[in-house]
């Protein structure tokens, strides 16, 4: 049949492209409302200027090394730097319908709100200068050689048939485990454990979910790359997890004392990460049990974390680095070839191999993630320091870094 591009799957994507751009300040608010009021543009500059960073360097050689040819399994080769060779023909080893230009826009914005999510880690009191290098320098070094081994074309992870369908590994795991990574690098807030530190503006918050959830439809039903069955199947079980999620979490919250509103949207954003991986793969009711069992995870997470005294101020690592590995351990167990004829049976459909390569896929990519970007934090931190003085963590970020406030 050749390479058509299909004008049904080019809009789509097109689409989902969109949608999952929509994700980033979607989490710019999310995170915006969690944090002191004197934090907040810092905290949605922390998000938007990925857009404009990532959206330079994947252009220049990210994509280059992301889906390259592969040099060992480990990074793609230089063949795509500036986009050389990437236009409107489809790329038969990505995507055969639709123009490979569409699928590097598309896969540039996942390298977009990946780093994103880190700064939940250490919002009011990084430096906006060590925040840029630490930046370009986890998404060259971590990202694009972890996104080349999963998703590229010869990647080991890929070659050796870890299914990934959405960013288990890739975007959750990766962000969870480098954001503990450097808020242990960082230490914590001024007054932490001592003072409270509460969120200034939760509707702020609910908002940024919504923003999240609905752009999560692209992330997960557009890496279909297709619109097809397998992206429908996609949507549905999107969806199923992160309503399932959202209320075990009411519930466990409301136990706890009363129903909570921020609570309840977290449980949702954490059913949506952990069924990021599963969710071409896994049917509907398999989604259900996937949310159900990613928020207990990550609402016990939180309260491990807030015990350790460990300053990881918004919690990617609970809720982002926890649920998608159960989520990455749920596709091992739950994926079926009737879903998705591309993919793989887990154990409960007679391969228990597949739930091996799962365990594998997910404790290389902690490893990795956590082990680069400490590195990275302690000789960031060792040179030109990654904290703002005492005075400009007082005053607030919006003013001392920025020179603008939020709220007259």
């Amino acid at each position: 049949m050749g390479n058509a591009i299909n004008s049904g799957d080019t809009a789509w994507v097109l689409v989902s492209c969109a949608l999952v751009l929509m994700m980033t300040p979607g989490l710019a608010f999310f995170y915006g409302g969690m944090v002191r009021r004197k934090n907040v543009l810092s905290t949605l500059t922390l998000s938007f200027v990925f857009m404009a960073l990532i959206g330079v360097q994947w252009v220049l050689f990210g994509y280059s090394l992301a889906f390259g040819d592969s040099i060992g399994g480990f990074i793609g080769g230089l063949n795509y730097l500036g986009f050389s060779g990437v236009g409107a023909a489809p790329n038969p080893n990505y995507a055969k319908t639709i123009p490979q230009g569409l699928f590097a826009a598309f896969q540039m914005m996942f390298a977009v709100i990946t780093p994103a999510l880190i700064t939940g880690a250490f919002v009011e009191r990084v430096r906006f200068k060590s925040f840029l290098i630490f930046s370009v320098i986890w998404a060259t070094v971590v990202y694009d050689p972890l996104c080349h081994w999963v998703w590229g074309k010869g990647g080991w992870l890929g070659a050796m048939g870890a299914l990934d369908f959405a960013g288990g590994t890739v975007v959750h795991i990766a962000a969870g485990f480098s954001a503990l990574a450097f808020a242990l690098a960082i230490g914590p807030r001024k007054g932490f454990g001592k003072n409270p530190i509460e969120p200034h503006n939760i509707p702020l918050t609910i908002l940024g979910a919504g923003l999240l959830w609905v752009g999560w439809f692209g992330f997960n039903a557009g890496s279909a790359l297709a619109a097809n069955g397998v992206a429908v199947n996609a949507l549905l079980t999107t969806n199923t997890s992160a309503a399932s999620a959202g209320l075990v979490w009411m519930v466990l919250s409301w136990l706890d004392g009363r129903p909570s509103p921020l609570g309840l949207v977290t449980g949702m954003v954490v059913g949506l990460a952990a069924v990021t991986p599963a969710s071409g793969f896994v049917t509907p009711m398999a989604a259900m049990v996937i949310g159900a069992v990613a928020a207990p995870l990550s609402y016990y997470g939180i309260r491990f974390r807030d015990k350790r005294q460990l300053d990881e101020s918004l919690d990617v690592w609970a809720c982002h680095g926890l649920a998608s590995t159960w989520g990455m351990i749920a596709t091992g167990l739950f994926a079926t070839t009737e879903v998705n004829a591309a993919g793989a049976n887990g154990l409960f459909y007679g391969h228990p191999g597949q739930l091996g390569i799962q365990l594998l896929a997910i404790v290389a990519t902690m490893a990795f993630t956590f082990g680069v970007t400490f590195l990275v934090a302690k000789l960031l931190d060792l040179s030109i320091g990654l904290r703002v003085t005492t005075m400009e963590e007082e005053v607030g970020l919006d003013i001392s870094g920025h020179g603008e406030r939020a709220y007259s």
